[in-house]
C-alpha cells in the first residue's frame, strides 16, 4: 500500500529532527524504496506496519536506522576529478610549505559514507607525497550511518564500485580481489580513522583542521543547518586551511567569513583574510572571488 500522509509527516519528522535532512511534500516514493526493505529485514509484513510499530513506542534501534536509511550514500571514488587535482596540484602543496616546520596536517572527510572519497585522498597522498611518510598526519573520516561507517573500515568494494571513477593502476597498486570483492591494501587503510559523527549534533573534540572535505551534504539541509554546520566549520579550520563543498554548494549569503578560490573551474573556500597565503607559500592559487 502506498504511504499514507500521516506515515510520511511521521518519517519527515524524525528524519529532519534527527538529520536536519528535508524530505519535500512528493518524495513519498523515496520513503517507501528506502524504508520497505528495512521493514522486511525486520520482520514486518509491510512499511505500513513498522510505522505503526514505532509510532506506538516500539521504535528500539528503528529510529536511527530509518534515518540512516534515508540519508543519501551517493559517491564514488576520486568523484569529481578536477577536485582532487585542485587538492593534490595546489591546495596541499602549499599548505606542506607553510607546515614544514612542525611537520603536522590534519584532514577531515566529513560525510564520507562507503569511504571512497577518504580513501582516493589516502592513495593520493600515498602516490604523489611520499615525503608525508615522515610527518604527524591525522585523518578523520566521518558520516552520519553506522553501518557505512562499519563498510568504510573494512574498505571493501564490488566490481562496479571499484569501476566507477578508480584509476585502473591504483586499483592494480592498493587492491587486492577476494572473489567479487576488492579489498583495499592495509597501508592505506590504517592512514584514515573512521567516526561516527552527526553534523547537527554536538562534534567530538576534533584538532584545528587544515582541510575539511564537507562535499555534497549541505545541500540536504535547510538554511539554519547549513549556517550552523559552516559556523562550526569556521571555528574549526585553521587559519590558512580550506573546506572543499559539492559542486552546487557554496558559502554565499550563508557565512561571509569564507571567500572562494578558483582553480581551473575546481573550487574551494577559504577564510577572508589580509594574509595572502599564496604568496607566502610562493605557489600561485588562482582566481579568489568572494
Amino acid at each position: 500500500m502506498p504511504i499514507t500522509n500521516g506515515d510520511f509527516d511521521y518519517v519527515r519528522n524524525l528524519v529532519r529532527y534527527s538529520s536536519a535532512l528535508v524530505l519535500e511534500p512528493g518524495k513519498e516514493y523515496l520513503v517507501e524504496s528506502r524504508l520497505d526493505p528495512l521493514a522486511r529485514q525486520h520482520g514486518f509484513s509491510s512499511l505500513e506496519h513498522m510505522l505503526h510499530s514505532m509510532r506506538s513506542g516500539g521504535a528500539g534501534d528503528l529510529e536511527r536506522k530509518v534515518v540512516e536509511a534515508m540519508t543519501t550514500n551517493e559517491t564514488s571514488f576520486f568523484r569529481e576529478m578536477r577536485v582532487f587535482e585542485l587538492f593534490r596540484k595546489t591546495i596541499l602543496p602549499e599548505l606542506l610549505a607553510l607546515r614544514a616546520s612542525k611537520r603536522c596536517l590534519n584532514l577531515w572527510c566529513a560525510a564520507c559514507s562507503g569511504g571512497q572519497e577518504p580513501y582516493s585522498m589516502a592513495m593520493l597522498l600515498r602516490e604523489y607525497f611520499p615525503s608525508l611518510e615522515d610527518w604527524n598526519i591525522q585523518f578523520i573520516a566521518s558520516d552520519i550511518s553506522r553501518e557505512m561507517i562499519g563498510r568504510a573500515r573494512l574498505g571493501r568494494y564490488t566490481q562496479i564500485e571499484v569501476n566507477r571513477g578508480l584509476p585502473s593502476n591504483l586499483m592494480l597498486k592498493y587492491f587486492q580481489k577476494h572473489g567479487d570483492v576488492w579489498e583495499i591494501s592495509e597501508q592505506i587503510r590504517q592512514m584514515v580513522e573512521f567516526r561516527e559523527i552527526n553534523l547537527i549534533r554536538d562534534w567530538p573534540a576534533l584538532p584545528r583542521m587544515d582541510v575539511i572535505f564537507m562535499r555534497n551534504v549541505l545541500i540536504y539541509f535547510d538554511l539554519s543547518a547549513k549556517q550552523d554546520i559552516l559556523s562550526r566549520v569556521r571555528n574549526l579550520l585553521d587559519v590558512d586551511g580550506c573546506v572543499f563543498l559539492g559542486g552546487a554548494e557554496t558559502t554565499t549569503n550563508l557565512d561571509d567569513s569564507f571567500e572562494s578560490v578558483s582553480v581551473d573551474g575546481a573550487v574551494c573556500f577559504r577564510m577572508r583574510t589580509k594574509r595572502d597565503f599564496a604568496t607566502s607559500a610562493r605557489i600561485p592559487v588562482g582566481h579568489r572571488s568572494g
